[in-house]
């Protein structure tokens, strides 16, 4: 172990923001005051929510979304940024994210209400066209150009994340591992020299356990599932994945894609997407563009089998690749994959040799 490694004391902060907590670990000198940076943490996220909140009515993007058609509003900068980045994924997936679902997101019951089948009709009857076409972002504005309901639920908590790692670097702080409820993004490495190690969770509903392992430095991770948040209709469980052509969840996916990408609302935002084109078209959009993704499919054996995509996942029909080639992936681009050592959980495990 390093001197400078143990002459860091370790710092982990945490608070509420959007119904879950966000999390930054860093390290620095003993005698260190956590205080501003925390409050300037909670600050960064706490913006997020008052802008891009659908569960408040006051919200930036509520305002929005409760505006008449053809109706100029004033938007923030960090939200049209945001509403840009998802028009513009949303094209690239072929309406695959979309975030003008929000009335199938509130009628199924993920949203601030409950499910309710008068509405849940509605949303699959109504016809759609992709938030792409019917929302036009000015400068410092933004108008609806046709009826869509405004949801940023599938990239809002990535581009959190990506706040608290900006507030952390305008602290002066490179290194770090930040989160919103597992959405992660590593800045820099850790004291000892190494990546921050970063578990998949496996799609399991009944238990936390990890997957596999990322060594991340200088890049996000997100994963979209089906095995935390669901409803069940007639003893289905239905994910809280949205089909964009059907307003209602998905019926058939994948159990969780994994993205991993330059910024965490990147990766949040093509791993809804992915998770709504499936293991087949959603593969060969990632090769495509040339996206870090991993599929995890059940089989009927209750097994997982994966598919990874891209530089650093195994582009082959398997839960990961080997270990020879996982390693020189990762040389060549700052990332790599194994298979899990014994970790606490749920997303975040410690190195195979621990820091203290």
């Amino acid at each position: 172990m390093s001197k400078m490694s143990t002459e860091r004391a370790r710092i982990a902060l945490n608070g509420p923001t959007m119904g879950t907590r966000w999390s930054a670990l860093f390290f620095a000198a003993p005698g260190f005051d956590p205080a501003p940076i925390r409050a300037a943490l909670q600050a960064a996220v706490d913006e997020v929510d008052g802008q891009m909140s659908t569960w408040k009515p006051d919200s930036d993007l509520m305002r929005l979304d409760a505006a008449p058609v053809g109706q100029w509003v004033p938007v923030p900068a960090p939200l049209a940024t945001v509403l840009r980045l998802g028009l513009g994924i949303g094209r690239a997936s072929g309406g695959a994210f979309d975030i003008g679902l929000g009335d199938a997101v509130t009628a199924w019951g993920f949203g601030p209400g409950a499910a309710a089948p008068d509405r849940i009709r509605a949303a699959m009857e109504t016809p759609r066209r992709p938030a792409h076409e019917c929302l036009e972002i000015g400068d410092g504005h933004a108008r609806k150009t046709a009826p869509i309901a405004l949801d940023l639920n599938g990239i809002a908590k990535g581009h959190g994340v990506d706040r608290l790692a900006e507030t952390l670097r305008d602290h002066g702080i490179s290194d770090a591992l930040v989160g919103i409820d597992g959405e992660m993004r590593a800045m820099g490495l850790r004291p000892d020299g190494e990546a921050w190690t970063i578990a998949v969770e496996a799609p399991d509903s009944a238990r936390r356990a990890p997957h596999s392992i990322l060594a991340l430095q200088d890049a996000a991770v997100a994963t979209s599932g089906d095995y935390r948040h669901w409803v069940e209709v007639r003893g289905r469980r239905l994910s809280h994945t949205m089909d964009p052509r059907r307003g209602a969840p998905l019926i058939a996916s994948p159990a969780s894609v994994t993205v991993v990408a330059r910024t965490c609302a990147e990766a949040d935002a093509w791993a809804t997407a992915l998770m709504v084109l499936g293991p087949d078209r959603g593969a060969a959009l990632a090769r495509r563009l040339g996206l870090d993704a991993l599929f995890l499919m059940r089989a009927d054996d209750a097994s997982v089998r994966g598919v990874g995509v891209g530089r650093l996942f195994s582009d082959e029909p398997a839960a990961i690749a080997s270990g020879e080639r996982r390693q020189a992936a990762g040389n060549r681009h700052g990332m790599t994959a194994s298979s899990p050592p014994s970790c606490s959980l749920p997303l975040t495990c410690p190195p195979q040799n621990p820091s203290p």
